[in-house]
């Protein structure tokens, strides 16, 4: 199935990894979020669950692992082009971990990664959903801010 103009939603996983205060985000290299700063994740494969598309992604953009897996949210993300037919749409499943250890690296798809704190999500232009998925994900780990 296309990514561009599909005949359906295609599902993504996300996963926010969390350090202390800092949550780890990656630049995207690939419409249709090219150049903006997300949570680590791609499209589900056909046959793989959701917790080993999320490990899969994780690993391939930033080559870290984490422990267990919790869902923290989901978000609907559909983009229409300027005549309004949906150029892209994705329904994605989003998981929190807590960093565990290893040096991440930028990988796949990735052009760039970071820890960022919620003070400085202004300077990377977080969307609003993924800063909601972020304090989703805090919550459900206990982390109370």
């Amino acid at each position: 199935m296309s990514r561009e103009y599909p005949d359906a939603p295609r599902v993504g996983v996300g996963v926010v990894v969390l350090r202390g205060e800092s949550v780890l985000l990656v630049r995207r290299g690939q419409k249709p979020a090219l150049g903006a700063w997300s949570l680590p994740g791609g499209g589900q494969e056909l046959g793989e669950t959701a917790e080993a598309t999320a490990r899969r992604e994780l690993l391939e953009e930033t080559g870290l692992t984490v422990g267990p897996l919790v869902l923290a949210g989901n978000v609907d993300s559909i983009h229409r082009d300027a005549g309004g037919r949906v150029q892209f749409h994705y329904t994605i499943l989003d998981f929190a971990a807590r960093y565990e250890g290893g040096a991440a690296r930028a990988g796949g798809d990735v052009t760039d990664i970071a820890w960022v704190s919620e003070p400085e999500f202004d300077a990377y232009d977080l969307w609003s959903e993924a800063r909601r998925i972020i304090a989703a994900a805090r919550l459900t780990l206990g982390q109370n801010r």
